[in-house]
Parts: C-alpha cells; sequence; structure tokens
C-alpha cells in the first residue's frame, strides 16, 4: 500500500499550512501540564517544536529518505530537552503522543478527501515516524541522563550541565540542513 505522490505532497503542505497552529496548541498543552521548565526558553522550545512539525511534514513527503537522518537528531535532541527539562522518560513519550493526537485530528479534513487507500497509507507512514521519532527521542533522553548521573563515578563532571548556547546552536544547524535539502527539491 503506497500513497501516490500528490498525495504525499497533499499530506506534507497541509502539515505545513497547519504547522503554527499545531505549534501553539502543542505548546499550549505543555504549559497547562506545567512541563515546559525553567532550563530552556519557551521560544527555544518553541523553535524546536517548529523544527519537529516542519520535519514531519517532509517525513511524509517525497524527500523522506533524505530528511530522515535530520528526524532522528531532532527528536534525539528533543529527548535530551526533556531530560534538561525534568521531565521523565514517560512524559517525553507523552508529549510526542500529543503531536500525533493533534495531527490527527487535524489531518482528518484532507485525509478524508482522499482515497481511503491514499489516506491509509499517509496515515500508516505518519504513524510509524512518529513512533520512530519517540524511540529516539527515548534514547536521547536516556544518553542524557546516563551522562549526568555516571560521568566521573557518579558525579557530575564541572561543564556537564545544560548549555542553552550549545542547544540552539544544535537547532540553527538542524534548521539549516533542514532549509538545504528543501531547497534543492
Amino acid at each position: 500500500m503506497r500513497a501516490s505522490h500528490p498525495a504525499l505532497i497533499a499530506a506534507g503542505r497541509a502539515i505545513l499550512e497547519m504547522r503554527e497552529d499545531t505549534v501553539v496548541r502543542w505548546l499550549d498543552w505543555l504549559e497547562e501540564r506545567g512541563t515546559i521548565g525553567t532550563t530552556i526558553s519557551r521560544a527555544m522550545l518553541q523553535r524546536h517544536l517548529q523544527l519537529l512539525v516542519t520535519m514531519l511534514a517532509e517525513m511524509v513527503g517525497p524527500i523522506r529518505r533524505e530528511v530522515k537522518g535530520l528526524w532522528f537528531q531532532a527528536c534525539e535532541h528533543y529527548g535530551r530537552a526533556g531530560a534538561t527539562r525534568g521531565l521523565a522518560a514517560g512524559e517525553v513519550v507523552e508529549e510526542l503522543t500529543f503531536l500525533r493526537d493533534l495531527l490527527t485530528r487535524q489531518l482528518a479534513p484532507v485525509l478524508a478527501a482522499m482515497r481511503a487507500r491514499q489516506a491509509m497509507a499517509i496515515v500508516i507512514r505518519l504513524n510509524r515516524v512518529l513512533d520512530k521519532g519517540i524511540a529516539v527521542s527515548v534514547v536521547g533522553y536516556t544518553d542524557a541522563l546516563v551522562a549526568t548521573l555516571f560521568t566521573e563515578s557518579g558525579v557530575p563532571a564541572p561543564g556537564s550541565e545544560f548549555d542553552p548556547a550549545e542547544a540552539e546552536r544544535q537547532i540553527v544547524a538542524l534548521e539549516q540542513e533542514l532549509a538545504a535539502l528543501t531547497a534543492r527539491r
């Protein structure tokens, strides 16, 4: 079961068109839960969420193979940021699952207008991409937690604390790589 090229483009375009609304709803939900934290600014978290949604749009589209590595890097970074924000691993999973719920509701009218086979293929692809992203996020979370807990025999090493400038640099690098890939299409 494969979606056609036009169906993939339509789904990716719809996700991009809904990106701002999706990110606002996602951030509002995070604020309601009190999981934004104080170590990462709201603006940086918003930027990361925008990056994830943009990459997700590309991951259901025709350049998914090219974007796949960046998607995994962004998800791993999200997991690491979750550890920095003081989340439990399950909370990182919940946050990305909420994105799935949001997109499912938002994409429903677009998918309903497609042939059932195309819509189902896109839903399956979207879920696979999110499932893999969630798994990679948990790996990033675990890596960050282990690095913090077990550096130098259980004592965190000096300089191992969260560096907002480094986190922003990583997000900028991912944004630039994604922009370079999407410019080539």
